[in-house]
């Protein structure tokens, strides 16, 4: 698919294109340090936002709605201006799968792996096969003997997650979700043991041009308001009855301690490999496994995305780890541009884009 997206492409004329949205303002700082135009695609109620970062875009491309972005006349914009597409984690929310799986642009990244990540079985399915620890999983109906944690299908930062305790307890709740729209039906939901401990983000880039996986950050999500009752006396929490919530409002920087460090590694290259096998090319890029610390120090992960996450806007300016490979500022938005860079040097751009 990739030499026919680049046909007529300049390919030394080559832009950075986003949704502006999530982790759009990185992506088009780091890609402007490597030298690239960018292109922001961006809908009307936005537009006067990012305005105030005109110094980071070069064109706008303005949408009465997201899910303009594959009618005929946005695509020809964007490959009149050579645009590269890189997809963040409001992508697929935003413009719906059929959209994002076929837009007729390059995208920096799989295209392949949007449709696993909107399964939420299919993505844990894939850590299972990559030999990475996860948490036990449940289905409607199985009985539930310990507290889960119930999620729903698609990037909705935490929206409409709950804990339960039972298998009644489950079907309430999904049962609510329901009513408030948040799902069709209970079956689109996975149950996951709830684990204890310390909640760890992974942020990762795979490279085909130097063939080799990197740590480029850590972060832990700041939730509410999961958060917020853990500041609260116990019997204040109780008396409140308040229903945890798991809503992601920001993130904030991680340093692991360097023990943790082989582990972590292993898990991204295991992942990496998986994903060859069951999605080949497989990953291309950024991309982050979501996890639980134990207090023995275990780490099972219980959640991935497949492209650059959120966290990684706490490091702007690079992370203790991206410097000890790059010794520069180096941030996931501009590791991705320094990719593509490298790529058109040495002719490899079709091994980094679908």
């Amino acid at each position: 698919m990739c030499v026919t997206v680049l046909e007529g492409y300049d390919l030394n004329s080559i832009s950075i294109a986003t949704l502006a949205s999530h982790s759009s303002l990185q992506i088009f700082h780091g890609a402007k340090q490597e030298g690239f135009k960018t292109v922001a695609v961006v809908v009307e109620d936005r537009l006067w936002f990012y305005k105030q970062f005109s110094h980071l875009v070069d064109y706008f491309i303005v949408l009465g709605s997201w899910r303009e972005l594959c009618r005929r006349d946005v695509v020809e914009k964007l490959r009149k201006l050579s645009a590269v597409l890189i997809p963040h984690g409001s992508y697929v929310e935003y413009v719906g799968l059929g959209c994002a799986e076929n837009i007729e642009v390059p995208i920096f990244g799989l295209r392949k792996l949007f449709r696993v990540e909107a399964d939420q079985w299919a993505k844990m399915e894939l850590l299972q096969r990559a030999g990475i620890p996860t948490p036990m999983l449940f289905r409607i109906g199985e009985d539930v003997d310990r507290p889960v944690i119930v999620k729903l299908p698609g990037a909705k930062g935490g929206r409409g997650y709950f804990i339960a305790r039972s298998s009644q307890e489950v079907l309430q709740g999904l049962r609510r979700r329901v009513e408030e729209g948040l799902i069709k039906s209970p079956e689109e939901a996975m149950i996951q043991e709830y684990l204890v401990g310390v909640p760890a983000y992974y942020h990762y880039f795979y490279s085909p041009v130097l063939d080799r996986v990197e740590i480029l950050g850590a972060d832990i999500r700041y939730e509410t308001n999961v958060d917020g009752l853990k500041r609260l006396p116990p019997q204040v929490a109780v008396e409140l009855d308040v229903e945890p919530s798991f809503i992601v409002v920001g993130n904030m920087p991680l340093v692991l301690r360097e023990s943790l460090l082989p582990k972590v590694l292993d898990y991204g290259i295991r992942f990496v490999n998986a994903t060859k096998r069951e999605l080949p090319p497989g990953v291309i890029g950024p991309f982050c496994l979501e996890s639980i610390i134990s207090d023995d120090m275990e780490i099972r992960v219980f959640e991935f995305s497949g492209r650059i996450v959120a966290g990684t806007n706490i490091y702007v300016n690079g992370s203790p780890y991206s410097y000890l490979y790059w010794s520069e500022p180096m941030s996931t938005g501009r590791r991705i541009a320094r990719e593509l860079k490298m790529a058109i040097e040495k002719n490899m751009l079709e091994k980094i884009i679908t």
